[in-house]
């Protein structure tokens, strides 16, 4: 989480470009990665900087339904219907957006690092069953 937490703040350059300097260091943590949306590339690079890449071969991810695949075929899936997320786990929205969860207060509240959230990497605050995940990997 502290190396996630270091990102909070960097922005598209220029606004809805899907891109900048920074940008272009998470896209490194993925194999062919290209210019596109980046909250997979992320999660990929925040996991791989924490000494735990995804993927069989550290390989990284792009695409999130890439990450719950990966996830389901690994046992590291958890459907929100049938666990509670615990921090440092990826918090996964169908195939259209991942985050890191930072933390999870005793009601439930989920708090989360996500990148490409506004088109930065933004810390969101989810309340007891407001946030809509499909699920979470549990990484460690």
């Amino acid at each position: 989480m502290a190396i996630a937490r270091t990102q909070v703040g960097q922005a598209e350059m220029p606004p809805g470009s899907n891109d900048s300097p920074r940008i272009a260091e998470y896209r490194g943590a993925v194999a062919g990665a290209e210019v596109g949306p980046w909250c997979a590339d992320f999660v990929s690079w925040a996991s791989r900087q924490a000494g735990i890449p995804l993927g069989e071969n550290g390989e990284g991810f792009q695409s999130v339904g890439a990450i719950w695949e990966w996830a389901e075929r690994t046992g590291r899936a958890i459907p929100a219907a049938s666990g509670a997320p615990q921090a440092g786990d990826l918090i996964v929205w169908g195939s259209d957006h991942v985050g890191i969860v930072e933390s999870v207060d005793p009601d439930g509240t989920i708090h989360t690092i996500e990148g490409n959230s506004s088109d930065e990497v933004a810390q969101r605050t989810y309340g007891p069953g407001e946030s809509g995940a499909t699920g979470y990997v549990r990484l460690g």
